[in-house]
């Protein structure tokens, strides 16, 4: 089982908080960026649970493709991936900053999304590994 994947995952948390916190401020673009963000390290952590060795992207519906899934998860990882360049970058837009274009609906939307990934993922990691018996010492 991959060594690191809980690193991945408690950060994908940390990162969770750190996007409420933008959106409760009126940080919409920020919000959004940072949310792509959660559903990739919890999709990331997934995939190390899972013992992939490598994952090079950082499009999430590429992630939810590599781990053969499908339904919510690619649902809301489609949702996200808009975000990686636009919630960042000025010329993602043909005209505007991001902070300028992205609204408050947007910044709710991806939030909710990347909530549902990480609770998706927590679930089944938690579960396994609370099924899982300690290893003889």
């Amino acid at each position: 089982m991959g060594i690191r994947y809980h690193d991945w995952l408690r950060q994908a948390e940390n990162d969770l908080q750190w996007a409420w916190y933008s959106f409760d401020g009126g940080y919409y673009a920020q919000t959004c960026f940072i949310s792509q963000q959660v559903g990739e390290k919890a999709l990331k952590a997934y995939c190390f649970f899972k013992e992939f060795d490598v994952i090079r992207t950082h499009s999430l519906f590429q992630i939810i493709r590599a781990l053969n899934e499908n339904g919510e998860l690619e649902k809301h990882a489609k949702e996200l991936d808009i975000y990686y360049i636009s919630g960042r970058y000025p010329d993602a837009f043909p005209g505007g900053a991001p902070f300028e274009m992205i609204t408050k609906e947007q910044a709710g939307r991806s939030l909710a999304a990347a909530k549902a990934i990480f609770a998706e993922v927590s679930k089944r990691i938690d579960t396994h590994d609370d099924n899982t018996e300690p290893a003889d010492s």
